[in-house]
């Protein structure tokens, strides 16, 4: 199994928002992005549409539609704005986000003592259009049997915690905290996929460990080595972090 890369364009979106010129454009960043190989891209139009616009989330579906096979991931809060676009767009896979309206990036995942109810009814109906869904969940080997009951497809393990361990003390503990989420995931019958903070650095020991990671979602670090290198050789080099963490 090789590891999808999924790229997130949101921090695109935030640069572009600073001016009125409609530069950078998503869909050109897109466009190269999947022409140097990556296999999906990645948009969280938050309400305050502070990066990411829902005409971004339009122009992206109808340009996905000329990259057969690629997928496109549109991620979010399903209590706020994202079942819109759900039922609009039908993307590849909704990331379903635990997200406040305010929130400055997302830092945890869904609760199972809390939103089991809340959460039900719209993976149903997200899976019922087509969607796979999965949902944003911190590495806690128990969580993974409920994310599996409320019907969920997938989960992406938010990965911070590992990224702010790396290089320290902790990173060994970390490390194994998400081996074992992972684990409990795939036990429960759950596709995985990771992140939140991966980057050239970390990107291939986590991937050499945690076992089944079917998709990675990387943006701001990667946005930002785009800056340095531009989009194809940054492509170019996740990728290889991807293939030397294979078998």
């Amino acid at each position: 199994m090789t590891t999808h890369l999924s790229v997130n364009l949101n921090k695109v979106a935030l640069v572009r928002n600073t001016r009125h010129l409609g530069i950078p454009s998503i869909t050109r960043a897109a466009i190269l992005c999947l022409q140097a190989g990556a296999q999906g891209v990645t948009v969280h139009p938050r309400p305050d549409e502070r990066h990411i616009r829902a005409t971004d989330v339009a122009d992206l579906s109808a340009l996905m539609r000329s990259w057969p096979g690629r997928e496109y991931n549109i991620e979010g809060n399903p209590l706020q704005n994202l079942m819109g676009f759900v039922r609009q767009f039908k993307p590849h896979q909704a990331t379903f986000v635990p997200d406040g309206e305010g929130q400055f990036t997302s830092d945890h995942g869904w609760n199972p003592a809390t939103d089991t109810d809340k959460l039900r009814p719209l993976i149903a109906e997200a899976k019922a259009l087509g969607v796979r869904v999965s949902l944003f969940m911190d590495a806690e080997p128990e969580h993974m049997v409920w994310a599996k009951s409320v019907g969920a497809d997938r989960v992406e393990l938010y990965t911070e915690p590992f990224a702010a361990a790396w290089g320290t003390s902790a990173q060994t503990v970390q490390l194994q905290r998400f081996i074992k989420a992972a684990q409990s995931a795939l036990d429960a019958g759950l596709g995985v996929n990771a992140g939140h903070d991966l980057n050239r650095n970390n990107l291939t020991a986590f991937l050499k460990q945690v076992p089944g990671v079917q998709e990675v979602s990387i943006g701001h670090a990667l946005i930002a080595d785009a800056l340095e290198l531009g989009y194809s050789a940054t492509i170019a080099d996740y990728l290889r972090c991807i293939r030397e963490a294979q078998p």
